[in-house]
């Protein structure tokens, strides 16, 4: 039984066959376009749950389709193109792109990211609690409220994102560049000293709060948020 419906559009067929191929494995269920005109209309029949969709496409490019998809629905859109300026991503995240994979790109890679987007878009069991309660910590992303020992604690957008991924996942290690990739997805365009920096932020913030958990480093691979049983 597949697992949810994505919608590939790219006029490179091969390209296409191999995204299939990867996709189905993982037990999507696959549904191909070659064309912007052609990919709008399937959107509308299939109601995907995601579309890959290449920019540079015959007739309607892949901004001119993401801007019809968008008039109709919030559906997660990836955007695949052999272009890499900012100005493509910046363009693409003010028509409501959710993330951005440029050619040439690994297939595995592509895979990781809508799993990613897809979690990030409330498709699974960890995006659909929306609080994650601890000893003295409460992380709610409903308010984007951090409290700690009861109090509510001035926190950014990302460091809250950053901690509600980790205490919705205890005792699982995470590397940087998972947490980049699940956190800060399509935004980011730097490298993964910024996970080292709003982890020491947190933990600023948290030290010291209860001896039942930790924001914990581990050397050499990434971090997790460990919980004693």
């Amino acid at each position: 039984m597949a697992i949810g419906k994505i919608l590939i559009v790219d006029d490179d067929k091969n390209i296409c066959e191999l995204l299939r191929l990867y996709m189905e494995k993982e037990e999507y269920e696959v549904v191909l376009s070659h064309n912007g005109e052609d990919a709008v209309n399937k959107f509308s029949q299939v109601n995907p749950d995601l579309v890959l969709l290449d920019i540079m496409l015959p007739g309607q490019d892949g901004w001119q389709v993401c801007r019809e998809i968008r008039k109709k629905s919030d559906a997660p859109i990836i955007m695949i193109t052999a272009k890499g300026e900012t100005f493509d991503k910046v363009l693409g995240l003010e028509l409501g792109a959710d993330d951005y994979v440029v050619k040439p790109f690994d297939a595995k890679e592509v895979v990781a990211r809508v799993k990613a987007v897809l979690r990030r878009m409330g498709k699974s069991t960890h995006e659909d609690v929306k609080e994650v309660c601890y000893d003295k910590l409460v992380v709610n992303m409903t308010k984007y409220e951090l409290k700690v020992d009861g109090k509510v604690v001035d926190t950014p957008p990302k460091e809250l994102e950053l901690l509600f991924h980790l205490a919705s996942n205890p005792n699982k290690v995470f590397t940087r560049d998972q947490l980049l990739d699940e956190v800060w997805g399509f935004e980011y365009y730097g490298d993964s000293r910024t996970i080292d920096v709003h982890v020491k932020r947190l933990r600023e913030k948290l030290e010291g709060v209860s001896d039942k958990w930790f924001l914990k480093t581990v050397w050499g691979v990434g971090y997790k948020f460990e919980v004693n049983e």
